[in-house]
């Protein structure tokens, strides 16, 4: 078997060449979890054959633009309507999705879900997670490999060892942990409090810069819950203000001459009537959406119904010990660089043993 890795034909493009089916393209320091438990299913170190259905089938578009909306409930959608939130329904309508994903089981809150979505692992260090259970912004020397006990690849990282582009736009000081953590894998970073005037950066990137990879974090409808109170007017104002930024992206990245790009959209957490979501047993606070629209993605699809191998959770709260795990934020790093065409994230397990299809299989 084999995958199509990549490697830099030019600023930000990435030629396809055949090898073989390894998990990693470079070898990469072993990655040991310790006591990892019963829980958490083993991952092939670098260098290792992948396990059964990690290898991808070749890219499928030619940049992956991720966006999460921090503290987006998915009632939000319903509450407002395709009148409301006209972006985020395009999204539902032409792309694989589900109003219905889950957060990381641990904690419900920005920073350690974020790390889970670059890094495809859960937070437990312990148990081989990537250990970031803080949210705030600890100065220097914090970093995610300290946090961890071991070093930590991140989708940044996969990218950039195969020759491609990335860039992070966030919207929070706090993820300056990510710039100390895989600065080297990043070639540019952008944190700028004000998420209108991060949209902009984002839209000239967009324009004048070819990247493979794209992650962008906008805090608006978090800031409001705080304020405010989650899913109050104040709230559901910021989703509007947030779907009308997405309409520009997506007309930005649909415009005429454009490379193919797969947008995918999920969020770090929800938020019920309080002010606040860390209280991880409530369904208004881990349950998520998770969206992806593009090359390679369904029009329309219920991510459940095409994945026999998830399961939704209803209104439930499995943890990682279930044989059917439903889609989870975690999986964003891995369904990226499946799209791209390169192996999971070394060390990885969310959407690592099992691919997440986003379209029905053919023959």
């Amino acid at each position: 078997m084999t995958f199509l890795a990549r490697t830099r034909s030019g600023p930000g493009t990435l030629a396809l060449v055949a090898v073989g089916a390894l998990c990693a393209l470079v070898p990469a320091a072993p990655v040991t979890h310790g006591a990892a438990g019963p829980d958490v299913a083993r991952v092939p170190l670098a260098g290792e054959p992948c396990a059964a259905g990690t290898t991808s089938s070749g890219p499928v578009t030619d940049s992956v633009l991720v966006v999460s909306v921090d503290g987006l409930n998915p009632h939000a959608l319903t509450r407002l309507g395709r009148a409301g939130t006209p972006a985020l329904h395009r999204l539902l309508d032409e792309g694989a999705g589900t109003l219905n994903a889950r957060t990381a089981v641990e904690l419900t809150v920005t920073l350690p879900n974020h790390t889970g979505m670059v890094t495809g692992r859960r937070i437990d260090a312990a148990r081989g997670g990537h250990g970031v259970n803080w949210n705030v912004d600890r100065a220097r020397p914090a970093t995610v490999r300290r946090a961890a006990g071991e070093r930590v690849d991140s989708v940044f990282t996969a990218v950039s060892r195969a020759g491609g582009s990335t860039a992070l736009f966030a919207s929070k000081s706090k993820f300056s942990l990510w710039r100390r953590s895989w600065g080297q894998d990043l070639d540019r970073v952008v944190i700028r409090e004000d998420n209108q005037q991060l949209v902009r950066s984002l839209l000239r990137d967009l324009r004048t810069r070819d990247r493979d990879l794209r992650f962008v974090h906008l805090s608006a409808p978090d800031a409001a819950g705080h304020r405010h109170g989650f899913m109050g007017r104040d709230y559901l104002d910021a989703v509007r203000d947030v779907d009308r930024w997405l309409g520009r992206v997506v007309r930005a990245i649909d415009r005429d001459g454009a490379p193919a790009t797969t947008l995918l959209l999920t969020s770090d957490h929800g938020g019920g009537r309080s002010t606040g979501h860390s209280q991880r047993n409530k369904p208004a606070n881990y349950r998520v959406p998770f969206l992806v629209r593009g090359p390679g993605a369904d029009a329309g699809a219920d991510l459940y119904a095409l994945n026999p191998a998830y399961q939704d959770p209803g209104r439930g709260r499995p943890g990682y010990a279930e044989e059917r795990q439903p889609v989870r934020n975690g999986m964003v790093a891995n369904v990226a660089l499946d799209l791209l065409g390169l192996p999971p994230v070394p060390g990885s397990v969310l959407g690592a043993d099992e691919r997440l299809l986003l379209t029905a299989p053919t023959g």
